[in-house]
């Protein structure tokens, strides 16, 4: 006897919602594909959660969270992907193997994340990652060491809020030769440039750009005419008659003999009576029509002069009620000094002052008790109202007010100018 048309669909219908059971191999490779289809979005969140806790709280997700995470967020996106259905999931296996897949991929993941976020460095800045170097082949061999030879290429940009530069001093900043060591990153670089062009051509401000190629973009701001700017904090500026040493030029330390006294100063501007064609003859030379061009750095030609020289308040009485005056130049340091200074550099140690600030950490400590963590800083001198303390021992007591002179790594001395602030 024929089955009826409505018992052959019944029939139908059951078989097709009887689970079919596959061999093991295909089981297998099935469970792979489900774990890694569901698995991928639960890596990416267990490695970016690990990255962040490790960089910012130095401490490990356990390995139970994690776990717990991904299950549920596997869940979440097998369902999304309607990976739920009876007929994909009919078998147990193809279900266990995808889950320890997607517990696999989750565990890879967060430990690398976790490993990621603890080598990865805790200060960046963007001074840090300006720290390049330049080019190879524009460093110049120069007995020992290597120079860079800096071009000004374009205009010299006026500054926003000073006064225009004069096409002279343009023409005097792209014309020169500027040269500095090639063994500095190019953060310090335009340190340096705009150090000497601030320096050797009296100007207010200057901001540089240097590329790889030792090629600089310059914004700067002209000198001005007054010397309130070039007064240091503290001290007063006088002038004086005297008989000026040849070269002599702003920015020089002195010594003013005001008779018996002995009273140190800056020079900050200098002025001689003898001409350069008179100094010229005066020499046994023959003075040249054409006037000699200007220098860099203004200075004296010698001879009798007037010199307005900054120093402390409490000596301007001292030179205002003398006579006749003697200027005597002192020596700036020697060649080794500065020799020891570019070693310090090239081994990644830096300098900088910093004043102790009420409520600082280490305020009212002996400079041995300062316990700031993942800092090796040295204090090579103190700067109190009554002088210097130069290499202070380990039980000098740090006072509010007390300017400190340290020598340490770029994090390091961040790290320790937090705890002085």
């Amino acid at each position: 006897m024929r089955p009826s048309a409505t018992g052959d669909s019944s029939l139908f219908r059951a078989v097709i919602r009887t689970p079919m059971t596959q061999p093991l191999p295909l089981e297998i490779l099935f469970g792979i594909y489900l774990g890694v289809l569901t698995g991928m979005f639960p890596a990416l969140v267990s490695w970016g959660l690990g990255f962040l806790f490790k960089y910012v709280t130095g401490v490990s997700i356990p390995a139970f969270g994690v776990v717990v995470l991904a299950l549920a967020l596997a869940g979440i996106n097998g369902g999304l992907l309607a990976l739920n259905d009876p007929a994909v999931l009919a078998s147990g296996y193809r279900v266990i193997i995808a889950l320890i897949v997607v517990l696999m991929l989750s565990l890879y993941a967060h430990a690398k994340g976790d490993a990621m976020g603890s080598s990865v460095p805790k200060r960046l800045s963007l001074k840090r990652l300006r720290d390049r170097t330049l080019a190879s082949d524009v460093i110049e061999r120069v007995g020992s060491r290597g120079e860079v030879r800096i071009e000004v290429v374009g205009e010299v940009v006026d500054m926003e809020g000073y006064p225009p530069l004069s096409d002279d001093l343009r023409a005097q900043i792209n014309a020169s030769e500027w040269r500095l060591p090639a063994d500095l990153p190019i953060s310090e670089l335009e340190t340096r440039f705009a150090e000497r062009l601030r320096t050797e051509l009296d100007l207010v401000d200057v901001s540089v750009d240097i590329d790889e190629r030792g090629r600089a973009t310059v914004v700067a701001a002209p000198p001005l005419s007054g010397i309130s700017k070039r007064v240091p904090v503290g001290e007063r500026a006088v002038s004086l008659d005297a008989f000026v040493p040849t070269g002599l030029a702003r920015g020089d330390e002195v010594i003013v003999f005001a008779g018996e006294r002995e009273i140190p100063g800056t020079v900050i501007a200098v002025k001689s009576s003898l001409k350069r064609e008179e100094r010229t003859a005066a020499d046994g030379g023959t003075p040249t029509e054409e006037p000699a061009p200007p220098s860099p750095a203004p200075s004296a030609t010698g001879g009798e002069g007037r010199v307005t020289v900054a120093v402390s308040r409490t000596k301007v009485s001292e030179l205002l009620d003398a006579g006749r005056t003697k200027v005597i130049v002192r020596a700036r340091g020697t060649r080794r000094e500065f020799e020891l200074v570019s070693m310090l550099r090239q081994a990644g140690k830096r300098f900088r002052k910093m004043t102790v600030r009420s409520g600082s950490e280490i305020a009212e400590t002996t400079i041995g008790r300062v316990d700031v963590p993942e800092t090796h800083v040295v204090v090579l001198a103190i700067k109190r109202p009554d002088g210097f303390l130069v290499a202070p021992r380990g039980n000098t007591e740090l006072r509010v007010g007390d300017e400190l002179f340290v020598v340490g790594k770029r994090d390091q001395l961040d790290a320790f100018e937090e705890a002085v602030a």
